[in-house]
């Protein structure tokens, strides 16, 4: 099936996954539109792929009705935006169980709302929540991560049977530590705290992935293009 001319809205377009799918989607023929809250990463993938660049908030629901009516009839909708921040659960405040919902859950929730209001009147349709193998199992250290790619897992799940008897499919992809700028500041974050190594804190979450590795950006653009 050919995406040529197919619309495609990503969110957090900017940086990391959010970037290569931006890239993956132009190279197939897709019309791409990139938000997120920094216009200047935005703008340098806009640079390379010719992408829409919307400025826009999702855990503000104001903001996603405006990046929807920006960004123009959308075929395709990827709840990208994410955020991980690690901590022990006795040392996991308010503040950041919030934060990680806030972006995680609710902007997933908030995209996919709003995505699913624009696609439901047609005949084909794609809703793709990235959610992380944290939304499967339980890792220590990130409860409240873990807690919220849950949901967005549930979320995804509950659309997707909502939907299942039109022509809207909504799944989620849920890849292991990717080798994005997330993951650094994930690595520089465990350095900071432990004292490890580099080398060891990128052993560690490598370790938590099957292959032993951090997941290329590709590999989850290459799924999220066969889901399409």
């Amino acid at each position: 099936m050919s995406l040529v001319g197919r619309r495609v809205l990503i969110t957090g377009g900017g940086t990391g996954l959010g970037a290569d799918l931006a890239r993956g989607f132009t190279t197939v023929g897709a019309s791409v539109v990139i938000a997120g809250r920094r216009r200047q990463t935005l703008d340098e993938v806009a640079a390379v792929t010719g992408a829409i660049v919307v400025v826009a908030d999702v855990t503000v629901e104001s903001d996603v009705e405006r990046m929807f009516a920006e960004a123009g009839a959308v075929d395709i909708v990827i709840a990208n935006a994410g955020a991980a921040e690690s901590a022990p659960l006795t040392r996991t405040s308010l503040e950041m169980w919030q934060q990680l919902i806030d972006v995680n859950l609710t902007g997933t929730f908030l995209t996919l709302r709003d995505g699913a209001r624009q696609l439901r009147s047609r005949d084909w349709g794609r809703l793709i929540t990235i959610a992380s193998t944290a939304g499967l199992r339980g890792y220590p250290y990130v409860s409240a991560y873990t807690a919220a790619k849950h949901g967005a897992v549930g979320l995804t799940r509950a659309i997707a049977a909502e939907l299942a008897p039109t022509g809207v499919t909504a799944n989620a992809l849920c890849p292991g530590y990717l080798d994005t700028e997330m993951t650094d500041r994930t690595i520089a974050n465990i350095v900071a705290k432990t004292g490890r190594s580099r080398a060891e804190a990128l052993q560690t979450l490598a370790s938590a992935n099957p292959q032993g590795r951090l997941i290329e950006p590709a590999e989850v653009t290459a799924a999220a293009l066969w889901l399409c």
